[in-house]
């Protein structure tokens, strides 16, 4: 969950139930005849409370944010190694979202034809490699994911285009791709 993340008035609904909640369980838990329990009920209470906040948050953003991509194209620019993605986003619901989230999730499927050593699957992680950062150079990721924030404030009904561009892993053959979409 972001910072960003504009609340419409579900979000204000729910958390205001959740704040009779937390109040109405601190108001119990002055009420015992054990003062004991009161500390206890207190931090029940809290912990409760901030779990069905945040549960309630994300709840709403799912429900209310609906967010669709389409036209999705990518192009490899050979000449700088990198990969390019366009597409357009369509806010779908009735309110407005705070980020538009493109998440494109390259696979290298050159394992399927024996192109890749079995090495590159496995990275060691050494005790003297936590402390230094050293990891292998030889290593080379199979899968990479990159997150692109293509559109703020994204009024319901309204498109907007996007194009992102990243690098090209060299060692890649046969990809796989994976872009979806997520709004906040």
């Amino acid at each position: 969950m972001q910072l960003t993340t504009l609340f419409n008035y579900w979000h204000y609904i729910a958390l205001l139930i959740v704040i009779l909640i937390f109040a109405g369980g601190i108001f119990s838990a002055y009420k015992q005849k054990d003062q004991k329990l009161v500390l206890p009920i207190v931090i029940s209470t809290t912990l409760i409370s901030l779990l069905l906040g945040v549960f309630s948050i994300v709840l709403v953003d799912k429900y209310t944010k609906k967010v669709s991509i389409s036209k999705v194209e990518n192009k490899r620019l050979l000449s700088i190694e990198k990969i390019a993605y366009s597409g357009i986003v369509r806010n779908e619901g009735n309110h407005e979202i705070g980020e538009v989230v493109v998440e494109i999730k390259l696979i290298n499927k050159g394992h399927a034809t024996g192109n890749v050593k079995g090495g590159n699957y496995f990275k060691s992680s050494g005790f003297f490699g936590f402390f230094t950062g050293s990891g292998n150079p030889s290593y080379k990721p199979q899968t990479i994911i990159k997150e692109f924030v293509v559109a703020k404030n994204l009024k319901p009904g309204q498109s907007e285009s996007f194009r992102v561009y990243f690098d090209w892993p060299p060692y890649f053959r046969h990809v796989a791709d994976f872009v979806t979409v997520e709004g906040h």
